[in-house]
């Protein structure tokens, strides 16, 4: 049986989840699901093929919730995600990944890590993250402080990369019990002149692993986008050739480790908006030493609308499709590598995040 994409699309207003026919071309829509709480973010475990979305509501807290019939029914569980009784209280679950062996993690706001032994049933703190020397002076930004992007490596289990808004890139070498910064070169241009480049306090919006699956990462910033091919120890600036620097979502090509997208925007002063009105999507080839502008099939024009950190995702068929998400409700793919779009649904709810999840 040919495989085919489900896309997971988490809104203000429940998760939805789109069924794609095996060309991805006709799509049918389920929902909302999790009785309406808002999602931030949803994943397919491939180890178990249940889907978890991960939210919070503002009567019972952040919760994680489980399908195993593909959105056809639903629980959740809390147990264990909590600061403790004298600690800050946790507001909602931010990300959800899958690493090596039975482990999952949960990103929560205010920022922190969580892990599950138990594919979500219960979970724990990993406080290494939390006692990390810097973390008194941790600032939320504009957006809040929240831990957004987990990046666990595929291959050792005791091994994660976190980017945590208005702080910056964490790694992990021993299963989290101490993390090490890892920000060299990427800038703070919200700093003082002189101040720029400093151990911690950039705001990194997105972290993404190449293909390669190693120590080739990149990044989008507040500041810029970024790669690094030492698992982040040192950052190259690879903005030039975008029309902004500003901008939330990344994605990475599944096999080719120097293809990628983003969706620039334009700077929080203006709204964080299509720059021009102009919706475009835009790859490289080459790790982003040149970028290429995609808007065959997008509206070039009257398009004022924004794009969050988790609402892109990319498939792994071949050739890649790849799925963006609006504030606005739009829900856009390619079925060619981005070349060019369409529109597979419309009026959803407010979308916060996209993820594309291939089943049989």
């Amino acid at each position: 049986m040919a495989k085919r994409v489900a896309l997971l699309v988490g809104t203000r207003k429940g998760l939805f989840v789109l069924d794609g026919d095996a060309d991805r071309d006709d799509w049918a829509v389920r929902g909302p699901m999790c009785e309406g709480w808002p999602i931030h973010d949803a994943i397919l475990d491939p180890a178990s093929g249940a889907i978890f979305a991960g939210g919070g509501s503002n009567w019972y807290g952040p919760a994680v919730w489980r399908s195993d019939d593909l959105g056809g029914t639903w629980t959740h569980s809390s147990e264990g995600l909590t600061y403790g009784d004298d600690g800050e209280k946790i507001a909602t679950i931010w990300s959800l990944a899958t690493g090596p062996g039975d482990a999952m993690y949960a990103g929560v706001e205010p920022a922190g890590l969580f892990r599950s032994a138990d594919r979500g049933a219960t979970w724990a703190h990993v406080e290494g993250l939390t006692k990390h020397p810097s973390r008194p002076e941790w600032q939320p930004g504009n957006g809040g402080l929240i831990l957004h992007s987990i990046v666990p490596s595929p291959t050792d289990a005791e091994r994660v990369w976190v980017g945590i808004s208005s702080v910056g890139a964490f790694e992990t070498t021993d299963g989290g019990s101490s993390w090490e910064t890892r920000n060299v070169g990427v800038r703070a241009g919200f700093m003082p002149e002189g101040q720029q480049y400093p151990d911690f306090g950039q705001c990194v919006h997105k972290l993404v692993m190449a293909a390669d699956g190693g120590e080739h990462l990149y990044q989008q910033n507040h500041c810029g986008v970024y790669r690094s091919s030492d698992g982040g120890r040192q950052w190259e600036e690879i903005t030039a050739g975008l029309p902004s620097e500003f901008g939330f979502p990344m994605g990475a090509h599944p096999r080719d480790p120097k293809t990628a997208w983003v969706i620039p925007l334009t700077s929080p002063e203006d709204g964080r908006l299509m720059p021009e009105g102009h919706a475009a999507v835009w790859r490289t080839h080459d790790g982003g030493d040149t970028w290429i502008r995609s808007d065959d099939g997008l509206p070039t024009h009257d398009a004022y609308v924004g794009v969050l950190r988790e609402a892109m995702a990319v498939d792994r068929l071949d050739p890649a499709g790849v799925y963006f998400g609006t504030s606005t409700g739009q829900l856009y793919g390619s079925r060619d590598e981005g070349h060019t779009w369409r529109l597979i649904a419309d009026n959803l709810p407010a979308i916060w995040s996209v993820e594309a999840a291939v089943v049989d």
